[in-house]
């Protein structure tokens, strides 16, 4: 792997841990913050997304959703489960995807591919690739290792 392949995924890695840890954040911190308008606004698997805002499921959903982006955020930034959490981030990519698309077009400037689907690749880069060994805790300690 080239010096300057390390260090682009080494940004990535940190821009994408970034993105999704301070989104994460910003939903723990605010106590008014739930994920309830924009599953019950779903376009595509309305079923399945109005089921995940139910009132008895919308607070694991919501706990998942702010947990979930902060600690893969964190992960990333890190460097520790970096595999695992660049999967999570596709899977959780994706799934803001789905609600949002109305076949072919996700938002009136976009024709099936927006930023949900280009973070989701980006995440998939990620956790193909020996990211994990750039510069971060997992490779410094044996705690974090496979």
């Amino acid at each position: 792997m080239s010096k300057y392949y390390r260090v682009y995924l080494f940004f990535l890695r940190i821009a994408l841990g970034w993105l999704f840890l301070y989104s994460g954040i910003t939903k723990i911190i605010n106590p008014k913050w739930t994920a309830a308008g924009y599953l019950q606004s779903a376009k595509t698997f309305s079923g399945f997304y109005h089921w995940l805002a139910s009132p008895s499921l919308l607070p694991v959903t919501n706990f998942i959703n702010e947990w979930g982006m902060t600690l893969v955020g964190a992960f990333l930034i890190l460097g520790v489960f970096v595999r695992i959490s660049s999967f999570a981030g596709a899977a959780l990519m994706f799934l803001y995807y789905l609600p949002i698309l109305t076949f072919p077009y996700v938002a009136p400037h976009s024709y099936l591919v927006d930023e949900h689907i280009v973070y989701a690749l980006s995440f998939l880069v990620l956790g193909t690739s020996s990211v994990e060994q750039i510069w971060a805790l997992q490779n410094k300690y044996p705690l974090f290792r496979k």
